[in-house]
């Protein structure tokens, strides 16, 4: 296992490119895979995480060459996958178990997921349940992993009121939606991330939204386009939150995702007191980018309203670091979501805090921080493997005046490979041994 040493870092400056964006590279791989012709992606996140999906669908008798970020996809059709030789292994990451199985589902031939042992912990019958109810016939291990999916079942479409907010279960829905007979039509509490629905439209695929309802009938073609994909805003959090905490700092982010499905963490530190601005806005693809500027500012504790909750749901562990060196209190509920990510996200950061000597109190669905002075670490910060915490830990560094050392770094590859480098690049001094 590896760890990092993040030094003291008070001057921060440059321009950063960041990597693809990871839930569009995953659905660029999987929905590429069922069209019916060429598709060329531009911009494929080289993580850990998007390789697990591509190699799956290779194993599924897909086509795929790969030169960089630029994959060319040889579209099988809806009905072309293959039975894989062995299991199909992805790894650690939830969003291709989640989604491949909504595949899978409507697929003739039998097959099995399996992960690594954080993967292993998580909650699949959110997805198993409704696929259930559209005719999918899986076995689980207690609701987790490995799954078995059962080939030759007939799907039938749905209408499904999704009892939490979740990306990756609308979108297993609406994939098994497209063998089902009929339609399927997904009610959702508050707007999730749509890139799997923008993307259809891109491949050409009838879709209807309609306030927070998705719904479409089975039985479409996928057409063969360029995929173009943008800079990840989850990644791009990290330099965010860093520049703004930091003592001087001045850098821009170029070509950032901003979906409004996903800007929840600008949304939030904007109203902490961040000193943010976009320009250079565009669209590529169906997707809205930007630049980003930000600069140093002073934060002030807030109450994070509820709506902003699943637009920030993969950058909380960083926001939290923010609240850390934000002048009073900053109060997170309605998050219990957090707890069944790669590690318990609330429990991990509130330790991390702890070693650091910011003051919190851990609720059930969400947390309180006292903003403050981070102290001397006594003793090394624990990731749990999960590469989230990693990377916000060792964005604490730029206002901590010790160094911090995190364990268990390695799974920083799943999602941003070269998080390290970028971030040493505008002035961060981390060393990973």
């Amino acid at each position: 296992m590896t760890k990092f040493i993040a030094k003291p870092a008070t001057v921060l400056s440059g321009d950063l490119k960041i990597p693809g964006d990871k839930s569009i590279s995953h659905r660029a791989i999987m929905l590429g895979s069922l069209t019916s012709g060429v598709t060329q992606v531009h911009g494929f996140l080289q993580s850990e995480d998007a390789l697990s999906t591509l190699r799956a669908f290779t194993a599924m008798g897909v086509k795929i060459e790969r030169n960089g970020d630029k994959v060319t996809i040889h579209g099988v059709g809806l009905d072309g996958l293959k039975q894989p030789s062995t299991s199909l292994n992805l790894g650690n990451s939830g969003t291709s178990v989640r989604l491949i199985s909504g595949i899978l589902a409507a697929q003739d031939f039998d097959s099995e997921l399996i992960g690594d042992s954080s993967l292993s912990k998580r909650p699949m019958n959110r997805i198993i349940n409704p696929l259930r109810q559209m005719g999918a016939v899986i076995e689980a291990n207690n609701g987790k992993l490995p799954l078995k999916i059962k080939g030759g079942q007939k799907l039938r479409g749905i209408h499904y009121h999704l009892p939490v907010a979740s990306a990756q279960v609308k979108s297993c829905l609406l994939l098994a939606g497209l063998y089902a007979q009929g339609e399927t039509c997904i009610h959702q509490p508050t707007p999730t991330r749509d890139h799997t629905e923008r993307l259809l439209k891109g491949l050409g695929y009838t879709i209807n939204i309609r306030n927070n309802q998705i719904c479409l009938m089975g039985g479409g073609k996928l057409k063969a386009t360029q995929i173009h994909v943008p800079g990840d805003i989850s990644s791009a959090a990290f330099f965010m939150v860093a520049a703004t905490i930091a003592v001087n700092a001045d850098i821009s982010l170029i070509g950032v995702n901003i979906n409004p499905t996903r800007t929840g963490v600008i949304d939030i530190l904007k109203m902490m007191g961040a000193n943010l601005t976009l320009s250079n806005r565009r669209e590529i693809g169906g997707e809205l980018l930007a630049d980003i500027h930000i600069q140093s500012a002073l934060l002030k504790g807030i109450h994070i309203p509820k709506k902003l909750i699943p637009l920030t749901i993969d950058e909380f562990p960083v926001v939290f670091i923010a609240a850390a060196c934000a002048q009073g209190e900053t109060v997170l509920t309605g998050a219990k979501e957090l707890r069944v990510k790669e590690s318990d996200r609330i429990q991990a950061m509130a330790d991390g805090l702890n070693i650091l000597g910011i003051k919190n109190e851990v609720l059930e669905d969400g947390i309180k921080i006292r903003g403050g002075e981070l102290q001397k670490p006594r003793g090394v910060i624990h990731s749990h493997y999960d590469h989230r915490i990693a990377m916000a830990f060792a964005v604490a560094s730029v206002r901590c005046k010790h160094a911090i050392e995190i364990s268990k770094v390695d799974n920083i590859a799943t999602s941003f490979p070269n998080f390290a480098l970028l971030a040493n690049s505008i002035g961060m001094k981390i060393t990973q041994f």
